[in-house]
């Protein structure tokens, strides 16, 4: 019987100068640092066997590039769009994250339903919560699918939006899947059967066994 599943692999661009100083980076673009760019070239040979049909990528100079990197040798164009950009921190974007940021660490549960009001509160209007970043990602999985049925799609995109799509699709928790959980170059392959979306393998995702 033909496999008509789409099958994803959702890659994190590689690290990048802010990353490496637990900077905010947001919608702020960043490139690859002289790292980024190795771990990009060590996945690409690690995912060599892998035919891939299509490559989509964040627009995003971190992500495009890292995109451009594993796609070489493939000879396959990369294809951006501004869906898969990573969340927008608004004013706390180039701040510290343990340092000028620290009231990320109050807000970031809040992150997941921030409303209206509390960006009001906290001067963050603009500020995507996870709703917001699965308003852009999922139509545009699912249009992806319609045309590349049977199909594999790299895509290249951001942990803010990986994270948030783990837990969209129940992979996990607020608790088991903590920021920080998903490391520069990790992935996640899915399956879409049209419907709902199956994880089948992870690659650098730091899942925590919550306490019983």
């Amino acid at each position: 019987m033909k496999n008509d599943y789409c099958t994803f692999y959702l890659v994190r661009h590689g690290e990048t100068e802010w990353n490496a100083l637990k900077l905010v980076q947001g919608h702020t673009d960043i490139p690859l640092n002289e790292k980024g760019e190795h771990q990009a070239k060590n996945l690409g040979q690690k995912l060599n066997k892998i035919r891939f049909d299509s490559i989509f990528s964040s627009d995003l100079l971190r992500a495009k590039k890292t995109a451009e990197i594993i796609a070489i040798e493939r000879k396959i164009e990369v294809k951006t769009t501004e869906k898969l950009r990573e969340r927008y921190f608004g004013r706390l974007e180039g701040k510290s994250w343990e340092g000028e940021a620290s009231e990320l660490k109050y807000l970031w549960k809040k992150f997941i339903n921030l409303t209206d009001e509390e960006r009001k509160i906290h001067k963050l209007e603009r500020v995507e919560n996870n709703n917001d970043l699965m308003n852009r990602l999922i139509p545009f999985l699912r249009e992806i699918a319609v045309i590349y049925g049977g199909k594999n799609i790299l895509i290249v995109t951001h942990g803010g939006l990986m994270r948030a799509f783990l837990l969209h699709v129940g992979y996990g928790t607020d608790e088991t899947l903590p920021s920080g959980a998903i490391d520069n170059l990790a992935y996640i392959k899915v399956d879409y059967d049209g419907v709902n979306f199956f994880i089948k393998e992870t690659f650098g995702i730091k899942k925590i066994t919550p306490r019983k």
